[in-house]
C-alpha cells in the first residue's frame, strides 16, 4: 500500500486563508477583492448614468409640449371677411356662447393650410375694455386675438384674472387693453383679430389679424 505524504502544518495554513468561507456564505469572485470592488462601483455609476438620463427625458415631453408654435405654410391670409370662428369641433360661434369673463380658444373655419390657427376669443362687458382695443374690432363685448406669443412662438395658455400668460416665459398681455404687452419679454402686443356677427347670429371674422402672427414683425 502506497503512503501518501500527510501536508504538513504550512499547507494547513495556507488552507485556512481560502476566501470562501463556507460559514459565512459568500462565493469566490472572477476577480481578487480589490477590481471586483471597482467592477461594482462602475456598475453602479452605469446605472446612476442611465436613471439620469431617463430622469431628463420624462421632463423633456411636457417641455416640448409647451413650445408647440403656429408654423404657417400657408403664405396668404389666415382670416378673411366672412370667415366664420369655430371651436375645437368644428362647430360655429353663436352670440351666447361666452358669458361675460370667459375666454375660449377658437379657430377658422377650416382653409386650406390654416385650419389649426390658435384663436383666444373673450368676452366682457363693453365698458371693461380700455382705449388700446382697435376701434371697431370687437361686437356684443366679444374679441378676438392670435394666440401665439409674439415672443418666442408659444402658445398663450394661461390665465391670471384678465391676463393671459404664456408659459414658455411668462409673457403677459391683458385682454381688457388690446392684449398689451403687462409683464415678461414680449415686445409687442398678440395682434387683433377684427371681428362682427352675422344676421343669424354667429361670429365671423371682417379681415386678417392687425399684425403678423407671432415672434418678429417688429
Amino acid at each position: 500500500m502506497i503512503d501518501y505524504p500527510k501536508p504538513d502544518d504550512d499547507d494547513e495554513e495556507q488552507g485556512d486563508d481560502c476566501s470562501c468561507d463556507g460559514a459565512t456564505g459568500t462565493s469566490p469572485t472572477l476577480y481578487g477583492d480589490a477590481r471586483a470592488e471597482l467592477r461594482r462601483r462602475d456598475f453602479a455609476k452605469f446605472l446612476a448614468t442611465v436613471g439620469g438620463l431617463t430622469a431628463v427625458a420624462s421632463l423633456t415631453a411636457p417641455l416640448a409640449s409647451t413650445t408647440q408654435v403656429f408654423e404657417r405654410g400657408y403664405k396668404g391670409p389666415v382670416y378673411s371677411d366672412g370667415i366664420h370662428l369655430v371651436d375645437g369641433e368644428g362647430e360655429r360661434i353663436t352670440e351666447g356662447r361666452l358669458s361675460e369673463g370667459e375666454h375660449m380658444t377658437v379657430f377658422p373655419e377650416p382653409r386650406p393650410g390654416i385650419e389649426d390657427a390658435p384663436t383666444l376669443l373673450v368676452r366682457y362687458a363693453e365698458s371693461d375694455y380700455g382705449s388700446d382695443i382697435s376701434e371697431g374690432f370687437t361686437v356684443n363685448g366679444y374679441a378676438a386675438f392670435s394666440k401665439v406669443c409674439t415672443h418666442a412662438g408659444c402658445m398663450v395658455s394661461d390665465r391670471e384674472e384678465d391676463l393671459v400668460v404664456c408659459p414658455c416665459h411668462f409673457g403677459k398681455f391683458n385682454v381688457l387693453e388690446g392684449a398689451a404687452v403687462s409683464g415678461g419679454p414680449p415686445g409687442r402686443p398678440l395682434p387683433q383679430l377684427p371681428i362682427t356677427m352675422t344676421s343669424d347670429g354667429f361670429l365671423v371674422a371682417t379681415g386678417d389679424f392687425e399684425g403678423p402672427v407671432g415672434p418678429g414683425g417688429g
